[in-house]
């Protein structure tokens, strides 16, 4: 059985609208329920681990996507 992702398309978007969407998004999910995020903000490769550590989710992978994105794979706290 896979796990279902909820997808968060932050392309575009600069600090700290990527980690505030993020943070929105998660409120409305289980706990445990897995956040991915894909965003090209450069400020983002400290951004998203910096709020995953602050606010204790896990932050489960984080891999280079297309076009220099990058992609947060984040597990919610609970």
């Amino acid at each position: 059985m896979t796990e279902e992702v909820a997808d968060l398309d932050a392309r575009g978007l600069l600090c700290p609208l990527p980690v505030l969407k993020a943070r929105k998004r998660l409120q409305g999910l289980p706990p445990g329920a897995l956040l991915r995020v894909t965003a090209d903000d450069p400020a983002a490769v400290v951004d998203v681990p910096h709020f995953c550590a602050e606010s204790g989710h896990a932050l489960v992978s984080q891999t280079a996507g297309e076009n220099g994105a990058q992609v947060y794979l984040i597990r919610k706290k609970g």
